[in-house]
């Protein structure tokens, strides 16, 4: 099937895809902080850690990235599938993003941090945030 937008077009719906501040990241700090969890968000400490985490709860050694189910590629899940045109380049970008994801993760617990990945499908509901809360503590350390 051919894309429905100009090229032109695509880029800009494309451009307006944010890369921070979006509704998942804003809903765990607000969930963080509703539990007196202290952060930071584009701090410093969080531009020169591999990956740029999205969180860093520095008290607690634990950097928190989220996750969006489509474009890191989420198993299982019912918020990913793989588009159906030019289905190699997206399956080739989305490989790539979770290799990239592997490589970070490993290189923040070579430096002794504690990593936590949050999808974005973990709050999407009232129910999948309520679990999330819950589990937060185990989550942090």
């Amino acid at each position: 099937m051919a894309d429905v937008f100009t090229p032109e077009k695509r880029s800009e719906v494309m451009s307006k895809i944010r890369g921070w501040d979006t509704k998942p990241e804003l809903a765990l700090r607000s969930i963080l902080h509703h539990h007196g969890y202290r952060f930071t968000v584009r701090g410093p400490k969080n531009k020169q850690l591999p990956g740029r985490p999205d969180i860093v709860l520095p008290k607690y050694r634990t950097v928190v990235f989220v996750h969006g189910c489509y474009w890191h590629g989420h198993e299982h899940c019912k918020h990913f599938r793989m588009p159906k045109s030019r289905s190699d380049w997206w399956a080739a970008k989305i490989l790539g993003n979770q290799q990239r994801d592997a490589r970070n993760e490993s290189a923040l617990l070579a430096l002794g941090w504690h990593v936590v990945t949050i999808w974005e499908c973990a709050l999407k509901t009232a129910a999948a945030r309520e679990w999330l809360e819950n589990r937060l503590p185990k989550l942090i350390g």
